[in-house]
Formats: C-alpha cells, structure tokens, sequence
C-alpha cells in the first residue's frame, strides 16, 4: 500500500533525497557507496544520515571489514513509508505543471 502523499521536509533535500531513493531499492548499502553515488563529502553524507536517523527514517549498522569499522545503512520501516508518501507528493505535484506546447 502506498502512503497518502505527504511532502516530508526531512527528505526533501537533494543529498537526503537521494540517499532515500538509493537505500529504497537494496536491503543496506555501505556508507562509501552512498557517498560516491552522490558525490558529496564524508562530513556532508554523515550530517544527511544523522538528519535521517534522528526522523527514524534509517537504521545504521556498523561492522569491521579488513580490520577497519565500516558503516552501513537501511531505511526502516518508516523510512520506506515516509519515501514512497514524498515521492507520491512530488509525483502529484508534477503532474499539476501544464505541459508545454
């Protein structure tokens, strides 16, 4: 069941939107993934994931790999539902701009 269209400011923001739109479609993926996918700082990719995690929107997981401490990220329950409700409200919002002849 999709959620009622809601605009989620949280999301909303292009780095947090993508990050959504990434996680919505695997099961976790690992923080170095997401930050070459949208090209952003590892301080910037961590303030959105904070952002995300403190809306409930995320669950992160931390693991060693190779001797070294690896983070990686889902969308909870909420976060699913929250991202499909925000991109139902943007679809819904796109689809009220007149066409252009």
């Amino acid at each position: 069941m999709i959620a009622a269209p809601t605009f989620d400011p949280v999301i909303h923001a292009p780095g947090r939107l993508q990050i959504c739109a990434i996680l919505s479609s695997v099961d976790e993926a690992e923080f170095a993934m997401i930050r070459e996918a949208i090209k952003v700082s590892d301080s910037v990719l961590s303030k959105h994931l904070k952002q995300l995690e403190d809306a409930g929107y995320i669950a992160p997981r931390k693991a060693p790999i190779d001797g070294r401490q690896r983070t990686w990220v889902s969308l909870t329950a909420a976060g699913h539902k929250a991202f499909a409700a925000h991109v139902a409200e943007l679809t819904r919002l796109a689809a009220l701009v007149p066409a252009q002849a």
